[in-house]
């Protein structure tokens, strides 16, 4: 391992003679290391004390099988190789008694353990927040830089660092990248120590972000720390064993962040990057980049014409008509769900004063986050979200059991005070609307509307083509409400989920302080995640803005909420279909359903007869009566996206036919308008199919020929076989 003194600290040419950052810190990371190395000796000690009892443990793993051990020797990873090698190559992470533990940590009395590898969230999680480390220690290295968090994403993990008035540019990603290379070659083992507060400020007095963090912390706290070279960072855990583990890596972009996400506070630099244990993985992961760079919904929408926006707006999107079509469909969708579930739609105010906020606890938690202003020396605020309107409109009167459920949805513009380096496309925008709704029902109805909600879901998702997981986030701490509520509200949520014969997880403690919930996480075409859809019950509100109903016994009882979306932000769904679909709109939701192509001069009064008849029927259709080559219009219809390219003649005048191609060059040929092009159209349109259901009939027949023909041909074998016996 490369000492201290030997490492080499890269000087930018721009900067003035002198020491380079790094080797300003080095006194310090210097004293950082002889500390950690005193504490690391004491861990030592202890562990060798402990060792010379020889205890034996017994370790229960998830089969129910017994391994034996010996307390404070055999680590997860021995066990995993008293399996078998392979085993012990593939794990990552242990669950040691359901905690988080290092694969080479020993084992420190009888437990149950459970492995984890990269292909499993939990192991993929540890393996990029090791990364992030060896992240850390390059940063430090190449520019002295003072190490502030980085953890684990999606797909990857980030270091954010403060370099004082220096920036880091996309030029400089390779550097970093070399550099966490050469660590990765040296084997960095994974250390790790525990230390008191006190120690651990005096480790990391220097760096003021890591000392505000320890601050934080109660004077009796116990503090880990993990080691890889020569960097040091407060740290959880577990990691790795060591930096060899990580196969590949690619630094893949800086940008400019702030201390705890307040832009008055001290700007930082991030830096993204990814790693993974297989070349294939990072080659497959590359090429995934590249096709989401293609599939951008920035970029198709302004190819497409679909919305833009401007800075006399920040965070407010433009839709243009192509655009507004889309969205139209998609809440047209959702409205046709709502008649079918019962739902009953409302418009609510966009301008409260205050005084709501406040009763909903919005003024006291969520202000920062919401547009406000004076009106007659009165405070107002524009709505963020839907629910506290919900609640004046359930308590405008008295509300009887017979009333319930009562199901309100609302389209309501919103707003909400993004950062503006926070806002990104439709993703992440200031105004927006939901497909929200919220049901006030009594305590024996949420079982029932709970599993209803998730079979909407589950048929709104379908038609898009999208799959989803789902999580209950059950009662944490500092909950709000009886006990009692929060056990029969997490049962409801519970056989809900069993209901819908899904797999899900449990996801303990995570829950609102309000009340339990289903995380639902979207996977698009690329297999990203996002966060669109959620189900909360809420048992605050209620009681805030003092809602009651009569009960059969003739006695107000507080009804329970639920809140919940599908789309989510329509804004963001849109975006996500726009990039799921790569701008390929399905028939029922695309904005250029049919281009009608006349061959000649003399056709083009038969071409609007056509377009005449498919917008009778509310088709999105167009004549391209411009002079030029039929195959140029054509090929242009195809770059535009439009479903259905008709092409008409005389021929297909005289026989009012039309000739149907799509826009990915499959030719359906020569059908009748009516009977045959615009039946077709409407089932299309009604089924919400993702494909072309031009000669489906065709080859469903063909099909059934075929396997007619199989069947008889293996009935004629077998008889051949019987009579040769």
């Amino acid at each position: 391992m490369r000492s201290m003194a030997d490492t080499e600290a890269p000087v930018a040419p721009t900067e003035p003679a002198g020491p380079s950052p790094y080797e300003e810190k080095a006194p310090y990371y210097g004293k950082r290391i002889e500390l950690f190395e005193k504490y690391f000796e004491r861990e030592g000690a202890k562990v060798e004390e402990a060792k010379s009892k020889n205890e034996p443990i017994k370790v229960v793993m998830p089969d129910g099988a017994i391994k034996e051990g010996i307390k404070f020797v055999t680590s997860p990873w021995d066990i995993a190789m008293g399996i078998h090698k392979k085993l012990a190559q593939g794990s990552l992470l242990a669950h040691v008694d359901g905690q988080d533990w290092d694969m080479r940590r020993p084992l420190e009395g009888d437990c149950s353990l459970k492995l984890f590898g990269f292909d499993d969230p939990e192991g993929k999680e540890l393996y990029w927040h090791s990364s992030a480390h060896v992240l850390g220690e390059a940063l430090e290295l190449e520019y002295g830089a003072d190490l502030t968090i980085g953890p684990a994403i999606e797909e990857g993990f980030y270091y954010d660092c403060y370099l004082g008035e220096r920036t880091l540019s996309a030029s400089e990603t390779d550097g970093i990248q070399k550099r966490m290379e050469a660590i990765i070659k040296e084997k960095q083992p994974f250390q790790r120590i525990v230390v008191s507060r006190a120690e651990a400020l005096e480790m990391f007095q220097e760096n003021k972000f890591k000392v505000e963090l320890i601050s934080n912390l109660p004077e009796d706290a116990t503090i880990s720390c993990y080691r890889c070279g020569p960097m040091v960072d407060l740290c959880r855990g577990p990691h790795l064993p060591d930096t060899a583990w990580i196969k590949t890596v690619s630094v893949n972009q800086c940008s400019r962040a702030h201390w705890r996400a307040d832009v008055t506070k001290d700007p930082l630099v991030r830096v993204y990057a990814v790693t993974f244990p297989d070349k294939k993985l990072m080659a497959e992961y590359k090429l995934r980049i590249e096709e989401a760079k293609k599939r951008d919904h920035r970029l198709i929408g302004l190819n497409q014409e679909l919305f833009f926006f401007h800075t006399l707006s920040p965070g407010s999107c433009f839709f243009l008509p192509q655009g507004a079509k889309i969205y139209n469909k998609m809440m047209e969708f959702i409205r046709e769900k709502y008649w079918e579930y019962e739902y009953d739609e409302v418009i609510t105010p966009n301008v409260y004063n205050f005084d709501l906020w406040k009763t909903s606890g919005h003024a006291a938690h969520y202000k920062e986050n919401m547009f406000s202003f004076d009106v007659e020396k009165a405070e107002f605020g524009l709505k963020p979200m839907n629910c506290p309107g919900h609640c004046v409109m359930f308590g405008n009167r008295k509300r009887s059991f017979r009333e319930l459920p009562m199901r309100l949805a609302d389209f309501g513009v919103l707003h909400r005070n993004e950062f503006s380096g926070a806002l990104h496309g439709l993703t992440r925008v200031r105004r927006f609307q939901q497909d929200d709704a919220h049901i006030f029902c009594r305590q024996d109805q949420m079982e029932k509307e709970l599993a209803a909600f998730v079979k909407m879901l589950d048929e709104v998702y379908e038609v898009f083509g999208l799959t989803y997981e789902m999580k209950l986030s059950t009662r944490p701490e500092g909950y709000l409400g009886e006990l009692e509520t929060w056990n029969k509200a997490e049962a409801a949520l519970e056989a809900a989920l069993n209901g819908t014969g899904k797999e899900w997880k449990l996801n303990p403690g995570d829950g609102a302080f309000y009340g339990p919930k289903i995380d639902i996480t979207v996977f698009d075409a690329l297999k990203r995640r996002f966060q669109c859809a959620t189900v909360q019950l809420d048992f605050q509100l209620p009681i805030r803005f003092n809602l009651s109903y009569v009960s059969e016994a003739n006695e107000p009882e507080r009804p329970i909420i639920i809140h919940r979306a599908i789309l989510g932000s329509v804004e963001r769904m849109f975006a996500i279909l726009t990039e799921h679909f790569a701008g390929k709109w399905p028939f029922w939701l695309s904005p250029r359903q049919v281009m009608i192509v006349p061959v000649s001069e003399q056709s083009r009064d038969y071409a609007h007869e056509v377009r005449s008849v498919l917008r009778k029927e509310g088709f999105y259709c167009e004549v391209d009566d411009t002079d030029r080559k039929m195959q140029k219009k054509v090929r242009e219809a195809q770059l535009e996206q439009w479903n259905y390219i008709l092409v008409v003649g005389e021929g297909e005048k005289t026989n009012r036919t039309v000739n149907i191609r799509t826009r990915d060059n499959v030719v359906h040929g020569e059908h009748k308008l009516e009977e045959g092009l615009l039946d077709t159209l409407l089932e299309e349109r009604r089924t919400k199919s993702l494909t072309c259901l031009f000669g489906v009939e065709k080859s469903a027949a063909a099909a059934a020929e075929k396997a007619a023909a199989d069947a008889a041909a293996k009935a004629a074998a077998a008889e051949a076989v019987a009579e040769a016996q």
